[in-house]
């Protein structure tokens, strides 16, 4: 089954390659360069996995997924976030505003495909 999976950062090499094993594993891909096309794409598409940055201008991962969690219509949408900041405390600031998995940079492409894979499934 093809889901809907959008890659919200400012980064265009994290882009390229996020997009580049997102369409390998079979999903439709979308793009947002910043927090507010972020939101803006969610309302829109409707993706079953969000890949959200934090560090972003316009609206951090933060405030896109503190809206996002405020809005019914789009509240239930899946969330990886992936960033550079590593620390316990940005980890814990992240899952508790609703974030479903958490990653940092750099990351194992397998590691990131094998968790898509089980979020989407609905055993992550």
């Amino acid at each position: 089954m093809t889901h809907k999976v959008l890659i919200a950062d400012d980064e265009p090499n994290i882009v390229i390659s996020l997009e580049f094993l997102m369409k390998r594993e079979g999903h439709e891909v979308s793009v947002a360069r910043d927090g507010q096309q972020a939101l803006d794409a969610i309302r829109r598409i409707r993706p079953d996995l969000v890949l959200l940055d934090v560090m972003m201008p316009f609206k951090t991962g933060y405030e896109v997924l503190q809206e996002l969690r405020a809005d019914e219509t789009i509240a239930h949408t899946k969330v990886l976030m992936l960033t550079a900041k590593g620390r316990d405390t940005d980890t814990a600031k992240g899952l508790a505003l609703g974030a479903d998995a958490y990653m940092t940079k750099p990351f194992s492409t397998k590691e990131l495909a094998e968790r898509v894979r089980q979020m989407l499934d609905g055993n992550g």
